[in-house]
């Protein structure tokens, strides 16, 4: 059977809450589609971004539909692996990315983002269709 389910990225909700129409988004297809889930390293980065009311409120209204992973031990240490592969290669990616692609990975989850150029050197990641 087909994973029907997805772990969106920061990159994902942002466009979303950018657009004016909402339901020509990336995020409104994947939730007709798909059961969403999102890492705890996503939330602190979409909180972070929540610079008024209005963006907070927005988040919240979201976040509320999603599951969302804790980031853990198991995934720590996947993301240390990674880390260390991706080091040896000389193609290093930003901790939180990293640790959103580990979060991915220990789950089987493939992992929703239009950040393509930084997670595809995440060689044990799948990426959701973009569409």
């Amino acid at each position: 059977m087909e994973n029907r389910s997805i772990l969106i990225d920061t990159s994902i909700v942002i466009d979303h809450l950018r657009k004016s129409r909402k339901d020509n988004t990336l995020l409104t297809t994947y939730f007709e589609k798909y059961t969403l889930f999102t890492s705890t390293i996503t939330v602190f980065e979409l909180y972070v971004g929540a610079t008024d009311k209005r963006k907070y409120s927005d988040i919240e209204k979201i976040l509320s539909q999603v599951a969302i992973i804790d980031f853990n031990r198991p995934i720590a240490q996947n993301a240390s692996i990674i880390f260390n592969k991706l080091k040896f290669k000389n193609q290093l990616i930003d901790y939180r990315d990293l640790f959103i692609a580990a979060t991915a990975i220990a789950n089987n989850i493939p992992l929703a983002t239009l950040n393509i150029k930084h997670f595809e050197r995440v060689e044990e990641l799948k990426l959701a269709p973009m569409k």
